[in-house]
C-alpha cells in the first residue's frame, strides 16, 4: 500500500540539480527540471550505481557506472550502456535493461508530496 510523504523541506532544489533524501529505507533521488520535481530510486537497477553521482541533462539521467540513459518523464531506458561489443553483450546477460523506478510527486497547498 502506498502513501504520500511530505518532502516540502527537502524539495528546495535549484533548476537542473539533484538531491538525495531518505524515506524509510529508500534512497530517493529528487531532480528539478523546468520547475517540476521528479523522484526516483537513487540506485541504478542494473549495476547498483548511485544515480546522484550521474549526469543530468534536461530530463535525461546518465548512470555514472555504465552510462545507461534514463528518461525521467517515465523512467524508461533510452540507451543501454555506453559499452560496445562483447562487453555490451555480457552486460545484457548479467543485468538486462530495466526501467528506473519513479515515484509520483504532487504539489498541493504549498506542500510537495511523494508517493512511496
Amino acid at each position: 500500500m502506498s502513501e504520500y510523504v511530505d518532502i516540502s523541506g527537502s524539495s528546495n532544489l535549484d533548476e537542473g540539480h539533484m538531491k538525495v533524501i531518505t524515506i524509510g529505507e529508500r534512497e530517493i533521488l529528487l531532480a528539478r527540471i523546468r520547475n517540476k520535481i521528479y523522484a526516483m530510486d537513487n540506485i541504478c537497477p542494473h549495476m547498483k550505481g548511485r544515480l546522484s553521482h550521474g549526469l543530468l541533462v534536461g530530463t535525461i539521467l546518465v548512470c555514472p557506472k555504465h552510462g545507461t540513459q534514463f528518461d525521467l518523464k517515465d523512467g524508461r531506458v533510452l540507451r543501454w550502456t555506453e559499452w560496445t561489443g562483447a562487453k555490451q553483450v555480457l552486460g545484457k546477460i548479467v543485468s538486462f535493461p530495466r526501467a528506473l523506478t519513479m515515484y509520483n510527486v504532487i504539489s498541493e497547498g504549498g506542500k510537495v508530496l511523494v508517493e512511496v
